[in-house]
This record gives structure tokens, C-alpha cells and sequence, in this order.
């Protein structure tokens, strides 16, 4: 008896449907027209015998055994990534196509410096970069969207290993003429009512508020601002304070504002940036090469995110 077994492609459009929950973006994220994705689909639901999506003008909505059907199609797409993975890292390794995922309050800071090195020194790498929320982005690798993370830690990020690469040290921002006299500022002495936070799904926001370990910072704080950015812009003219993690002010983020940030004096007045992977890819030890790279890299375009673990009692202010 033939048994005729759905292909990895009919898999793939079924996955894309899910995700973007419409055919025309579905199609477009599988590179083909629309058409090509439906007739795919029906074609399965012919194999399997069954309904597995309603369709009407407009919505499309998965029957329960379609969930579930889905469910297991991620499943067998992360399978078969990973076969290829264990081949191509039998191979030369950081070869071929990589997809990493890094987070907004990272991605601008150290990506321009370090994407140039990483070319020149990985030149047969194809690095593609997706921009995401940390929640965003984990849900991205376990689906085997993504290869890997740069995340800043710590984040639930369910099971994953990661290779630690430096620490980032939490500032407080604040406007021309208002920096405490102090060199560095107390968590006890901010203003609630002037704290600028980013808004919810940034967990730069969460870092910060748990080093200064006072709860009601997030109940208090003045407004939400969508990027680092945003917030500075704000500070600049005068509208509150806010946090600013060291790799951003190295960056240049200050740079023609006047913004005074002072180091936050707090045990954990930092964030722990790390490369993270899924526990069972079996390209871990190139994660580990990469993010060996990555660290040695960090630590060449900003020197002192290398050794730095958390904020002395006395630490130099900085008015960039």
C-alpha cells in the first residue's frame, strides 16, 4: 500500500498561513503567489483527508484539528532545520545562512560597529538580522524562525542555552542642569513623577526597574516612549529623566543633546547581553564561536563594556 506523505513545502505554506493569519501575506512571506499557497494547502487537506482551514472573504480561522496539524508541521520544519544544521556544521562552520533576532535597545548600538568586522573576518557568513521585541524574538526562535538571539539578560526565554558576552551598566538620564551634584545616583533619590520608561515588551524597562528595586517606578512613571531614542528626545527637552544603558551613550546616543547621564548605584545596575540558541540545535558549538566573536569585537569598538560588572561606589560622571 502507497502511503503518500504531505510534503515539507505544503508544511511550510500551512505554518506561514497560521502565522500571518492571511493568504496574500502568507504567500508573500513564502516567496510565491497566492494562488500557489492555496492550491498547496488544499492539495494537503486532500492528502490528510480532512478540513484543517475555514475560509470566507474575510477571515481565516483553523478547525481545532487544523491547530493541531500545524502544531505538529512546526515540529517537523524545526526537524528538518536541524538535519540540515548537523550537516552544515560538519562543514566549515559560520558558512552559509544565519538568522539571528536582536533586540531594539541592542540592535542600533553595537550592530553598526561590529557588522563590518564580522563581514571581513566571516566573509562566506550570510547574517540576516530581525529586529524584535525580547518576547517577539524567543517565540521567533522557538518556532525556528531564528537561529539565535542577541538578548539582554535576564528574560524567560524558555529552553534555550546562551553564551554570556558582557555587561551593560544602567545610566540615568537626566536634563541639562538637573544631574545631582553626586557622581552617581541612588535608586532611592529618582523621581517617580518625572521617570520616563519604554513602553511595555522592551526589557530594558524591567532591568532597569529591578535594579532599583522599587515597584512602584512602573505604577508612577510619567509616559512610555517606544525607543531609547524617543526617550532621549524627551529628556532633551525637559520632559523627565530615564535610563540609558552604557552601550547606548558609547554609541553616540547623546551626542547633541543636552542630556547628562549619571551610572545608577545599584547591585544590579546592569543588563547581561548574551547570544542565545535552542538547547537542541546542533550548531551550538558555531553559537559559541559566534558569540566568542561577538565579545572579542564588543570589546574593541567599546572598550569598557569588557570588564564591566556593576557600578562602583565611586564612579566618574559622564556628560556627554
Amino acid at each position: 500500500m502507497t502511503v503518500h506523505l504531505p510534503t515539507i513545502k505544503q508544511l511550510q505554506y500551512l505554518v506561514a498561513l497560521r502565522q500571518h493569519g492571511h493568504f496574500g501575506k502568507a504567500a508573500e512571506a513564502s516567496f510565491v503567489t497566492q494562488s500557489t499557497l492555496s492550491a498547496g494547502l488544499r492539495e494537503l487537506e486532500t492528502l490528510l483527508g480532512v478540513t484543517l482551514v475555514e475560509r470566507t472573504r474575510r477571515v481565516v480561522r483553523f478547525t481545532p484539528l487544523g491547530q493541531k496539524v500545524a502544531d505538529k508541521a512546526v515540529r517537523v520544519l524545526r526537524e528538518c532545520e536541524a538535519l540540515a544544521d548537523t550537516a552544515r556544521a560538519e562543514g566549515q562552520p559560520l558558512h552559509g545562512e544565519l538568522r539571528m533576532g536582536v533586540i531594539p535597545t541592542i540592535a542600533p548600538f553595537l550592530l553598526p560597529a561590529m557588522l563590518p568586522r564580522l563581514r571581513t573576518e566571516w566573509p562566506s557568513l550570510k547574517l540576516f538580522l530581525r529586529e524584535e521585541a525580547s518576547q517577539a524574538a524567543c517565540d521567533a526562535l522557538h518556532r525556528g524562525q531564528l537561529d539565535c538571539v542577541l538578548l539582554a539578560m535576564p528574560y524567560p526565554c524558555g529552553e534555550a542555552d546562551k553564551a554570556i558576552l558582557f555587561d551593560d551598566a544602567l545610566f540615568v538620564a537626566f536634563p541639562r542642569g538637573e544631574a545631582p551634584p553626586q557622581p552617581v545616583v541612588a535608586a532611592a533619590s529618582i523621581d517617580e513623577n518625572r521617570l520616563l520608561l519604554l513602553e511595555d515588551g522592551h526589557c530594558l524597562k524591567d532591568h532597569a526597574l529591578a535594579a532599583c528595586n522599587r515597584p512602584e517606578l512602573r505604577a508612577e512613571a510619567a509616559m512610555m516612549g517606544t525607543s531609547l531614542h524617543t526617550l532621549v528626545q524627551m529628556v532633551d527637552n525637559g520632559l523627565g529623566l530615564t535610563f540609558v544603558p552604557a552601550m547606548a551613550i558609547e554609541a553616540g546616543i547623546l551626542e547633541g543633546t543636552r542630556v547628562d547621564a549619571r551610572p545608577l548605584r545599584s547591585e544590579q545596575g546592569f543588563r547581561r547581553i548574551a547570544l542565545i540558541w535552542r538547547r537542541s540545535s546542533p550548531r551550538e558549538e558555531e553559537f559559541r564561536m559566534l558569540a566568542e566573536t561577538i565579545r572579542r569585537m564588543a570589546s574593541e569598538v567599546m572598550p569598557s563594556l569588557a570588564s564591566r560588572r556593576k557600578v562602583p561606589a565611586k564612579a566618574p560622571a559622564t556628560s556627554p
